[in-house]
């Protein structure tokens, strides 16, 4: 059988992908041209899970986007896919991005006619058939890449229109649903946050080693003959992008100290210097990820507040040095950090605790709603399952 026609797979004829839809990768912009405020140009790091689109984005003169790059302006409702590095994430543009700019890295997608429904397109770039070919037309020895051209020679299942909205409002319900976990997440953090400050403003406050709020359990080289089974190797990747096609499994028994459960506080002090709560399955911790155990009773909002409020400082530390990757050492630990007093803390234990629990169960609901959607997605995609089906099922966990 040929490429195009229909797939054995599915019940729905399968395209090529030029014929369905508009695409024009972002151009190539020289740092020259970034400017204090203006036109956001977007870039990888607005595309990945749960990240605002502009997150990470530069901006360019509008004045000059109008004279040089104004074909490339976004339109509300436009899907991005990134090329390089995390091959294959998918954004679609909210009002917030209409305007900006995709940075080169990126691709922008539109209807090339009436035979696709716009909202379809981010499903159709998701499913696995899609992602497969991505796979395998990513070229690169280091860092795998695809470009405008290797999308001419790929392919998407399309059903019916009418089926394609379907499909989209179905698994819409889902993608409104953990966006309305993601902003729950945010607010307890943001709430959390603003509660420490004001805590700090207390007249007992004082000042210790954050060493000693917390024990700081280093990972070990768990990648090394991993089994490509059992549970996830936490790396610095996982804690940035999630688990991804890179992601490392194995069968190692380890301590529980180098096993982090959800709930846990991790600490990545080396690279990107950042703090995780841990929302998914037991896993294990790999090395240069601190799992930050607390420790002389201390409440684990507690450290998690220290921490983050230190962070800045051990960025300029890991900043200063000449490596190539910048990193803190163990005695860094040892500095000191303003903690509001032992009254303060009492009297906030229970809300902070609430805080730090409910979005807790927050992202763990959206975990399981992903789940769900990606479960949904081939079965939809291959006529496999009914549209009406799918919508009692999403009746069932929303």
């Amino acid at each position: 059988m040929s490429e195009q026609g229909l797939d054995m797979s599915s019940s729905y004829p399968r395209l090529p992908l030029a014929e369905v839809l508009d695409f024009r990768e972002g151009p190539g912009i020289l740092a020259k041209d970034f400017v204090s405020e203006g036109t956001p140009l977007i870039r990888l790091s607005g595309t990945k899970v749960g990240s605002d689109l502009l997150e990470g984005c530069n901006y360019l003169d509008p004045d000059v986007v109008d004279r040089r790059w104004s074909q490339f302006r976004l339109a509300e409702g436009d899907v991005l896919l990134s090329t390089s590095a995390s091959l294959g994430e998918v954004a679609v543009v909210k009002s917030s991005g209409v305007g900006a700019v995709p940075y080169t890295g990126l691709i922008r997608f539109r209807p090339a006619g009436s035979g696709i429904a716009a909202e379809f397109i981010e499903y159709a770039l998701r499913s696995s058939d899609f992602k497969a070919q991505i796979e395998a037309m990513g070229v690169g020895s280091v860092m795998k890449h695809f470009g405008p051209s290797h999308l001419r020679q790929m392919y998407i299942t399309v059903p019916p229109v009418a089926d394609q909205r379907a499909i989209a409002e179905v698994l819409g319900a889902l993608d409104d649903k953990i966006a309305a976990g993601d902003e729950v997440v945010r607010r307890c953090d943001e709430l959390a946050s603003t509660y420490f400050r004001a805590m700090l403003r207390g007249k007992d406050g004082q000042t210790v080693p954050l060493s000693d709020l917390a024990r700081f359990v280093n990972g070990g080289a768990y990648t090394k003959g991993a089994s490509g089974s059992g549970k996830v190797v936490v790396r610095i990747a996982e804690l940035n992008s999630g688990i991804g096609g890179s992601t490392v499994y194995s069968d190692r028994e380890v301590e529980i100290d180098q096993t982090v459960l959800p709930g846990d506080l991790l600490f990545a002090w080396s690279g990107s210097l950042t703090v995780h709560r841990w929302f998914r399955d037991p896993a294990i911790v790999n090395q240069h990820i601190f799992k930050v155990i607390p420790d002389r009773g201390s409440p684990m909002w507690l450290v998690n507040q220290a921490l983050r409020a230190k962070l800045d400082d051990f960025k300029a530390t890991a900043a200063d040095k000449a490596t190539t990757m910048g990193h803190i050492q163990r005695r860094h630990l040892d500095e000191l950090v303003r903690i509001p007093g032992p009254s303060d803390i009492a009297a906030f234990d229970a809300a902070m605790s609430g805080l730090w629990s409910r979005a807790l169960a927050a992202e763990q609901e959206s975990l399981r709603l992903a789940a769900t959607r990606d479960a949904l997605l081939p079965a939809l995609m291959s006529g496999r399952l009914t549209i009406r089906d799918a919508e009692r099922l999403v009746s069932d966990v929303t």
